[in-house]
């Protein structure tokens, strides 16, 4: 056990100091943890001991897309957001269901041995982007406002939106869609998730505002405790949502940009001092996350891919992404490259995992091939998009602020 977190340890300590390098160049972040994970795991040195059950991988990757989920929420630009709502909306509303259906579409030609329903699952399991892949983009100055906050408010919102969707298909590939059929179990699951997470996510954080207000007027908050309110008001979002059957990752991202929109008059300083340090424990949650599925997944999957898997992989992070988003763009402002842009950088990552252990944990027959297809994806995409992040963004940047000037 010591050996295991005295490796994580150094590797925390020896990444924090070239993490500013490692965010200017091709490489990410996620590249190095899985792939230092993969070499001190099982497969390369043997030397990760840690336990890392599916419990494990879920908690840490739901806890980590937590706190990410409500940081970028309550950083976003509000008044981009304001006057670029149509491009999230267009975004979930249009390109996520036609993400799904056309992932369904290419499933069924590809694996001719699962069921419809599994292969329902499957491309839900795979549509929703993840916010902590994406945020080398997101934060990357040289992208447009409006893209950068349009991608991040999918990010947010599309894990929380699929979730009842995943149920439903996971409910009717176990023949367990009740007597109501599942057109009421969809709108039940849906109403649930989503409601019941906007409602803990708005309230909690409305109450948690006031209070942090209140108590920087009375001086109550030391330099030691502002560094805890934003991690304890994320986990307690997505805690209590969870808890009472809501989707948590809708209320911190709800959470996330209430807190926002009222700090929106408050300085820059204020506010980093509230947001900096979840945003630090979020990266670090991350990078464990990442090398405990380096060690444990990775390393198990290699050479167990199929080429079906391989092929659907590659399609899902291509095809059955950017055609739906450049689809769903159609009639915007948004020029030819920026919709093949942001359909391209629709990362998979905790959210599929998070999926991926529902799915597990349901007994559902077709599971194993499932999971071994979102890992498969994962994979890619942490590579794909961790490559061509920085240099795409900056190249786009530059060819649309010199269109910008002509």
């Amino acid at each position: 056990m010591y050996l295991s977190l005295a490796l994580i340890a150094i590797f925390v300590l020896v990444y924090s100091s070239i993490a500013g390098a490692v965010e200017r160049s091709w490489i990410s972040g996620p590249m190095i943890f899985t792939l230092f994970g993969l070499m001190i795991g099982p497969v390369g040195l043997n030397l990760l001991s840690l336990e890392a059950d599916r419990e494990l991988i879920r908690t840490l990757a739901e806890v980590t897309l937590a706190l990410v989920l409500f940081t970028d929420a309550a950083d976003a630009n509000i008044g981009v957001l304001k006057r670029k709502s149509g491009l999230p909306l267009r975004l979930l509303l249009i390109g996520l269901p036609l993400t799904i259906l056309l992932g369904f579409c290419v499933g069924a030609l590809i694996f001719d041995e699962l069921s419809l329903f599994a292969i329902a699952v499957l491309a839900t399991m795979l549509a929703p982007t993840d916010a902590a892949l994406g945020k080398a983009v997101v934060t990357n100055e040289h992208v447009p406002d409006e893209v950068r906050q349009g991608l991040n408010v999918e990010s947010g919102l599309n894990d929380g939106i699929c979730v009842p969707i995943l149920f439903v298909f996971v409910a009717l590939a176990l023949d367990k869609a009740g007597d109501h059929g599942p057109g009421a179990l969809a709108l039940q699951l849906v109403a649930e998730e989503i409601g019941i997470g906007l409602v803990v996510g708005l309230v909690l954080t409305y109450a948690a505002v006031r209070l942090f207000k209140l108590a920087r007027q009375k001086h109550w908050l030391t330099q030691t405790w502002i560094q805890v309110p934003v991690v304890a008001l994320a986990l307690s979002c997505f805690t209590v949502a969870q808890l009472l059957g809501g989707s948590g990752f809708i209320a911190t991202f709800s959470g996330g940009l209430l807190a926002g929109v009222l700090d929106a008059r408050v300085s820059r300083r204020v506010k980093d001092e509230f947001l900096l340090p979840s945003e630090g424990t979020g990266d670090t949650l991350a990078l464990i996350t990442w090398v405990i599925f380096g060690s444990a997944v990775v390393g198990q999957a290699i050479g167990s891919f199929s080429w079906m898997m391989l092929l659907y992989s590659a399609l899902s992070l291509s095809v059955i992404r950017m055609l739906p988003v450049f689809l769903s763009l159609s009639g915007s402002d948004i020029d030819t490259e920026g919709k093949l842009f942001i359909g391209w950088f629709g990362p998979r990552g905790l959210a599929s995992i998070v999926f991926a252990v529902i799915v597990l944990e349901s007994e559902l027959p077709d599971s194993e091939p499932l999971t071994m297809t979102v890992v498969c994806t994962i994979i890619l995409s942490i590579v794909a998009h961790g490559i061509t992040a920085n240099p795409w963004a900056r190249a786009y940047g530059e060819r649309r602020r010199l269109r910008m000037m002509q």
